[in-house]
């Protein structure tokens, strides 16, 4: 059980790496055999993992043709962002946070306001967001955060390129860290609620752009 977890793992954590280089794009069929290559793992517990993340709508099943990431969508990104949302304030509510984990925090805030571009800062928001909520102890939870994050990443990948938002939001995690420091859990995680919702109005926009 455990082996077949780390393996899982490991194929997210490379999909989610292929997603951030650009190189696992909407429409993609994804190939087994080079995964397999790619990551050392056999192509049977790949092919369980790859079903998993179907079942969790992280990627699709198209008959005849494997594993595809699947097309972006207004509906689909509502449903995404309300669940991620809640779900992440729902772990930081659950999470004690020490005075090192306190320090982490900030400094992986830090980085995140220090990135020179879009992509590095995309990185840098994934490792914020995971450490955030890592002290929750509701280990089911944070897989399904986990999971949920990975065909997210798609959509702020193609929908979060402007630099102004991108500071607008790197404020509002600063706030979430300085009430967090302050022991003010409800106002963090109101702030992180309010964070999510407007990356929910911004992709939305975005889209409506893309396909208006």
């Amino acid at each position: 059980m455990g082996k077949l977890s780390a393996l899982r793992d490991k194929i997210k954590a490379h999909l989610l790496e292929q997603i951030q280089n650009g190189e696992l794009q909407v429409g993609k069929t994804i190939n087994l055999a080079e995964l397999s290559r790619a990551t050392g793992i056999s192509v049977t517990p790949i092919r369980e993992a790859l079903t998993q993340l179907e079942q969790a709508q992280v990627i699709q099943a198209v008959p005849n043709r494997g594993f595809v990431v699947a097309k972006l969508s207004k509906h689909e990104v509502k449903d995404l962002i309300e669940i991620v949302a809640q779900l992440e304030v729902m772990a930081l509510e659950n999470s004690e946070f020490e005075t090192e984990g306190m320090e982490t925090l900030d400094k992986l805030q830090s980085e995140l306001e220090a990135t020179e571009t879009i992509a590095e800062g995309l990185r840098a928001r994934f490792n914020f967001h995971n450490y955030l909520v890592q002290h929750c102890s509701n280990k089911i939870l944070l897989q399904i955060l986990r999971d949920l994050k990975v065909r997210l990443h798609f959509y702020e990948h193609d929908f979060i390129k402007d630099h102004g938002f991108f500071q607008k939001l790197s404020a509002q995690t600063r706030s979430v860290v300085d009430a967090i420091q302050e022991d003010n859990v409800p106002t963090a995680a109101l702030i992180l609620r309010m964070h999510w919702m407007s990356i929910l109005e911004h992709i939305e926009g975005q889209i409506g752009v893309k396909n208006g």
